[in-house]
């Protein structure tokens, strides 16, 4: 049976089971978050305190997406995915059992979504970077796409069956039924023979690769402009998020059930907005589509902000969750692209910290604004300002296209003099830093070229591990030029030459040519050491 072009990587067996279990979870997500938010509007029904429940899902991923993604990168993440999904269903099983037992005060629920929060945000990067081993390259993009298809089509039907479960029994239901949905992910996990990465270098410490996460996302433009726009769609779309159970209870006056269908319906928009995503990408650029994306969800926020009737109010939802997938699909597949294996969970914990931080900042502050001016002044506000940014940020483009050359049309690299004999044996265990120097030659007529491809070069030693960097021209002789970065230790330095992507030799390989053949010296390396005084203080 040929699948349609949206359904294409579910052709690869474990990225299908592993997907399937998925939609099983976030199905339960969808059954704790309606619920606990529901339950909040009987606990304390304050606007503030409503929003603060979507602002304990958030939270742990503002503070916990960097060492949460550094420890993906590092260990097993196979393994870590086990552990992580395993406490998280204890907290989820704590929360069911004190709800059903009617012991659940507003700054309970409030801990255990907060605890349930840590582990998505501990979850989240490690299978965002999974992916890429589950398909090749070229179902990248749609398989990141249909990860948000399979996450609202669970939104689609959760908030749904979460209103029926808690009109029927209360949230203390929908609470159980989640934590019975943990035991899917974890087997199929098991099931995941996962190829072994070996690296003969040591494994990196979770600060220096927090750091070198940092440093990555900073040299990386095409990282930083997905930030940017994830940032700039995440502050308005917080709103309908953060206060829709308000909307439903007190502006529609309806019941659990009704705002179930409506957020329900929002995952229907995301669904189908999955589906058209293939099509939608043959014919626009991601920049396109992210901008056309932000305008539908906050036409659909308007829609929401001004209704008076459940109907206009569930396609202002409809509209919502057409641009929310569209948007974050595809801004999301081009941090996924950009970043390489080495650094992948990282990078992508970075850009979800980008995100998920706006998130919990529109949820404060879309909270405080609806206790002060209303809920439709609040949701009116947030689509017209989430419109204004749209625009004013559709210059950052989502569409870097490196250039690359073959491996094997690429020069090899300049080599520096092997260490001597009697450092080798020390080298491993030295903290210092190591300076490392390249030598250029450049003809006067040559210069701006120069200039503009060491320009590439600085965001290259950047990104594999260079603390600082800099160009020195030769005062005396102009054609000469002198580059020089730092890294954190002799075992950074080793890992310089394994972090580099084939776009990252390209732009070494543009500036080989003003080495003359061999002219210029050959690359030196200077490893820091303390003087007698220093050692003496």
């Amino acid at each position: 049976m040929t699948l349609p072009p949206a359904l294409l990587p579910l052709r690869h067996r474990m990225f299908r089971l592993l997907w399937t279990a998925n939609v099983v979870v976030w199905l339960g997500t969808w059954l704790q978050n309606t619920g606990a938010g529901w339950l909040m509007t009987s606990l304390d029904p304050n606007p503030i305190v409503v929003a603060m429940v979507q602002a304990a899902t958030i939270l742990p991923v503002f503070l916990l997406a960097l060492p949460g993604g550094a420890l993906a990168d590092l260990v097993d993440r196979r393994l870590f995915l086990i552990v992580t999904q395993a406490l998280t269903m204890l907290a989820a099983a704590a929360l069911a059992i004190m709800t059903l037992l009617h012991m659940t005060t507003a700054f309970s629920l409030l801990g255990f979504t907060f605890l349930i929060g840590v582990g998505s945000a501990l979850t989240s990067p490690a299978w965002s970077a999974s992916v890429p081993e589950l398909v090749p390259r070229w179902d990248l993009v749609q398989a990141v796409a249909l990860n948000s298809i399979g996450y609202n089509l669970a939104r689609a039907v959760g908030p749904a069956l979460a209103g029926f479960l808690v009109a029927l029994a209360g949230s203390g239901l929908a609470f159980s039924l989640f934590a019975l949905t943990f035991p899917a992910v974890i087997g199929t996990l098991l099931l995941w023979r996962r190829r072994p990465h070996s690296n003969s270098l040591p494994r990196e410490h979770l600060i220096s690769a927090m750091r070198a996460g940092m440093r990555f996302v900073r040299n990386t433009p095409a990282m930083r402009a997905a930030m940017l726009r994830a940032f700039i769609y995440s502050i308005p779309a917080a709103a309908p998020w953060a206060l829709l159970p308000l909307v439903v209870r007190e502006h529609l006056h309806l019941g659990a059930g009704m705002y179930g269908l409506i957020l329900g319906l929002m995952g229907v928009g995301g669904v189908s907005s999955g589906m058209l995503l293939p099509r939608l990408r043959g014919r626009f650029s991601r920049s396109t589509i992210v901008l056309g994306a932000s305008l539908c969800s906050c036409a659909g926020v308007a829609v929401l902000g001004l209704s008076r009737h459940w109907l206009p109010a569930a396609a202002g939802m409809l509209l919502f969750g057409l641009g929310w997938v569209a948007a974050y699909s595809t801004m999301q597949a081009a941090a996924q692209l950009c970043a390489p294996p080495w650094v992948r969970a990282r990078s992508l914990a970075i850009y979800q910290l980008a995100q998920n931080g706006a998130l919990t900042l529109g949820s404060f502050g879309w909270g405080w604004l609806g206790d002060v001016a209303g809920l439709p002044t609040t949701l009116v506000a947030a689509a017209a300002s989430g419109a204004l940014l749209a625009v004013l940020v559709r210059g950052f483009s989502l569409d870097h296209t490196a250039r690359a050359l073959p491996h094997d049309a690429l020069p090899p690299p300049a080599e520096p003099e092997a260490p001597a004999p009697e450092l080798v044996p020390m080298l491993g265990r030295a903290h210092g830093r190591v300076m490392e120097m390249m030598h250029y030659r450049v003809r006067p007529d040559e210069r701006d070229d120069y200039l503009e491809a060491m320009e590439e070069v600085r965001q290259v030693r950047g990104r594999t591990g260079a603390l600082v960097w800099q160009l020195y021209e030769d005062v005396a002789h102009p054609e000469g030029w002198l580059e020089v970065w730092s890294v954190e230790n002799w075992t950074d330095h080793l890992r310089e030459i394994t972090r580099l992507s084939t776009e990252d030799r390209t732009a070494l390989a543009r500036v080989a040519v003003f080495r003359r053949d061999g002219a210029a010296p050959l690359p030196a390396r200077y490893l820091a050491v303390e003087t007698p005084r220093r050692l003496r203080g």
